[in-house]
């Protein structure tokens, strides 16, 4: 969604990778964010971040440490003090870890639904075509099989497939693979459910 947004606003996608913003010392976060926000400033783009509850997290959860607080409380300033030129989008998974802060901060908020039976099968479909061999079972028996909670979850697993596809060739069986990874991705969720 934010590629396309980017792609409809001929301007630059700006990804926030959490690996070079999250550090370990104390202040270490916050001005890493303070860069990045001077950097975007200077720039008409979309800036998107994943994952956003790892920054974004709620100030009165007594779990936190006063350096998350603190990186929340610099976080909502920083995007409070961008030119209306950059579009920020986030994205969660847990949007009640959220800061009820942040909320206010975005004028759009859109929930993605679990991909529907039609969907999961024209996902298997494109699936096949790209791979360029026959999956050992059709779109439609793989998308009753694989329980996706979101189109976050076909993506990782066609992923997976895809990579053991690939490190297993010449001699790749992509049938087993396939039936292999609904397997494990069927103990996976059971065990997600148990929880």
């Amino acid at each position: 969604m934010a590629e396309a947004l980017a792609n409809e606003l001929m301007a630059p996608l700006f990804v926030v990778r959490y690996e070079a913003v999250i550090g370990s010392f104390l202040g270490e976060t916050s001005g890493r964010l303070k860069r990045l926000f001077d950097f975007v400033r200077t720039h008409q783009c979309v800036l998107f971040f994943d994952e956003f509850d790892t920054l974004g997290k709620e100030r009165g959860d007594t779990h936190e440490t006063g350096e998350i607080k603190r990186v929340v409380s610099s976080l909502l300033l920083q995007i409070d003090a961008l030119p209306s030129h950059v579009v920020v989008i986030t994205a969660t998974n847990h949007a009640e870890l959220l800061d009820r802060a942040v909320w206010r901060r975005f004028q759009l908020r859109l929930e993605m639904p679990a991909p529907t039976q039609a969907q999961m099968e024209a996902w298997f479909e494109s699936l096949q075509e790209k791979i360029g061999v026959p999956m050992g079972m059709t779109p439609r028996a793989m998308s009753s099989k694989l329980a996706a909670a979101s189109f976050s979850d076909l993506e990782q697993f066609s992923e997976d497939v895809q990579r053991r596809y690939v490190l297993a060739m010449p001699v790749a069986d992509l049938k087993k693979i396939v039936a292999e990874r609904l397997k494990q991705w069927k103990a996976r969720s059971a065990v997600r459910a148990s929880e």
